[in-house]
């Protein structure tokens, strides 16, 4: 019997561009790409990389699962097409690509620098005066590229300009032959430790995350012409991206979307989310879809819709993943949006793409999932996978198409993912049940569950109750040491403008879809709530403002 097809991601781009090659592929602001200008412009930086040296030194079969034999580069910037180009670029030149945080002070910007070994780096001029900071300490780090932009700091030294580093390389691919075994690598957030670097191999990253599966029937790709034929059908329909593609989700979107012949549109404002310049870029380009990030992005975009005069009757989908949008907010959006969907889908750096769930209006509801063909729950003590209707919790697993491991930690690789019953498995610690229909009821990151008085209280839970308030804005909660009960609930809020709530108020709120064990203690009142660029709670902040307050 054939060995199934490997896949490689150029070989997947190259096959969509020869497919569409003047549909446009990048829309932001006044600027237009098409698939073949993004293509000849990657090949381009492929090639100024690999002629710095940069590319695969070791072959795979020679490395355990927490090792890297490429040369990794890191991509400090905003979105745009740069950063698009840059990903196509590295897996081109068989470097290995990884986000970087562009919100990271020096030390935080040094640490991941330093634990990713890059060797290279794509930043935008505005983050010059951080990176300059750090590079004394990182000798390594020797190929920077810097993408001029409106703060006007200058080259850094030793740095070339983005624009001049394509004008001056050659439009034909460099001569190495990407492998499905190259990598891609993708840090985690670090809001509840230090972020880790997940090694993914580009064939299974392609199968799990980039469109290598119909997103509807799970069913994978078998060659290249399973792809094509659809890309060529679809009419070129617009996803707008608003999490930053340092965001590991917004990265799988924008590869799924280009695998499928769809156009991406960009905000103009990237420093920031601007809702009323994502309503205004919906109505001009006619944007079918838009992807967000939980709560935190979703109340300003429908608040700036409901407040305007835009025609963005184009919108018929949102899909949310990365950080929980709660049922109070789904109902705004069916409601703001006749006829459209919420879609959820999660996944995390570790698993890829796993279950998703659609909200449409009558039918709004939150927690429970469709699981992917490869997604199941494990047992707690990772002995056996659990089958549908079972007793308890379990973990949230993901078989098939896994990562190799975390770069440079042997121990958190063997830890993150088991062997069972022969079968290698990513669990990163989501709590879970297998329902007896076969859905999957998420529960939310062990990490971040507060154990008082001996029960089991998940973080999301409770925020989701204390999200419906019509106050709240922003929530999000923590535990903090308690004599009595071990540890105790803490709401962090940030009221919405103009509203006022006690914490009383929203303890009592809460008690209408909570159980009494579960109600916060305290509820502490901050300004703004503290997320990641994307969106995400950083539960690190959550729990030191629930000790201080």
């Amino acid at each position: 019997m054939a060995s199934p097809a490997q896949f490689t991601v150029p070989e997947v781009f190259d096959a969509v561009v020869e497919a569409i090659p003047d549909r446009d592929l990048v829309i932001q602001g006044d600027q237009r790409f098409s698939y073949a200008q993004i293509r000849d412009r990657s090949n381009r930086l492929a090639s100024y990389l690999h002629a710095q040296g940069l590319g695969a030194h070791t072959p795979r079969s020679e490395l355990a699962g927490h090792q890297s034999g490429q040369d990794l580069l890191g991509i400090y910037a905003y979105n745009g097409h740069e950063f698009i180009e840059t990903l196509f670029a590295t897996f081109r030149a068989r470097v290995a690509p990884f986000n970087v945080n562009y919100r990271y002070v020096s030390n935080e910007l040094a640490y991941l620098l330093a634990d990713s070994g890059a060797t290279a780096l794509v930043y935008h001029a505005a983050f010059a005066p951080t990176l300059a900071e750090v590079l004394p300490d990182l000798p390594q780090l020797r190929v920077l590229i810097q993408i001029a932009d409106e703060s006007g700091n200058p080259l850094l030294d030793g740095a070339v300009d983005y624009e001049t580093a394509l004008a001056e390389s050659s439009p034909e691919p460099p001569p190495s032959q990407p492998s499905p075994d190259d990598l891609y690598v993708l840090y985690t957030g670090g809001t509840t430790g230090m972020p880790k670097g997940v090694l993914w191999r580009q064939h299974d990253i392609f199968m799990g995350s980039f469109g290598g599966r119909n997103i509807m029937t799970g069913d994978a790709v078998s060659c290249v012409d399973d792809i094509v034929g659809p890309v060529r059908a679809n009419p070129g329909v617009k996803l707008m991206i608003l999490p930053p593609l340092i965001h590991g989700a917004a990265q799988w979107a924008v590869m799924t979307a280009i695998n499928t012949g769809q156009t991406l549109v960009f905000p103009s404002v990237v420093d920031h989310f601007d809702a009323d310049d994502v309503v205004r870029t919906i109505e001009r380009e006619k944007v079918l879809s838009v992807t967000v990030v939980g709560d935190a992005m979703t109340r300003p975009l429908i608040a700036a819709i409901q407040q305007g005069s835009a025609d963005v009757s184009s919108l018929m989908v949102v899909a949310n993943g990365g950080a929980l949008l709660t049922p109070y907010v789904k109902q705004q959006v069916v409601e703001t949006l006749p006829g459209a969907m919420v879609i959820d889908g999660v996944g995390s750096s570790e698993t890829g793409a796993q279950m998703r769930h659609m909200s449409t209006s009558g039918a709004v509801s939150t927690g429970t999932f469709g699981a992917g063909p490869d997604t199941c729950v494990v047992a707690e003590d990772l002995s056996s996978v659990l089958e549908p209707g079972h007793d308890g919790l379990g973990w949230l697993g993901q078989r098939g198409c896994v990562p190799l491991g975390y770069k440079g930690d042997a121990a958190k690789t063997a830890a993150t993912f088991p062997v069972i019953d022969g079968v290698r498995y990513a669990v990163p610690g989501d709590r879970a049940r297998h329902l007896p229909d076969g859905s999957v009821e998420l529960l939310g990151r062990d990490s971040v569950t507060i154990n008082s008085g001996g029960e089991k209280i998940f973080a999301e839970e409770v925020e989701t109750a204390i999200a419906s308030h019509p106050a709240v804005a922003d929530v999000v909660v923590a535990g903090r040491p308690s004599e009595r009960w071990g540890q105790e609930v803490v709401a962090v809020v940030a009221l919405a403008d103009g509203a006022s709530a006690t914490a009383a108020e929203l303890i009592e709120h809460t008690g209408g879809s909570l159980a009494r064990y579960k109600l916060p203690k305290a509820v502490v009142f901050r300004p703004v709530i503290v997320r990641s660029p994307a969106g995400k709670a950083d539960y690190r902040w959550a729990r030191e403002q629930a000790e201080q307050g």
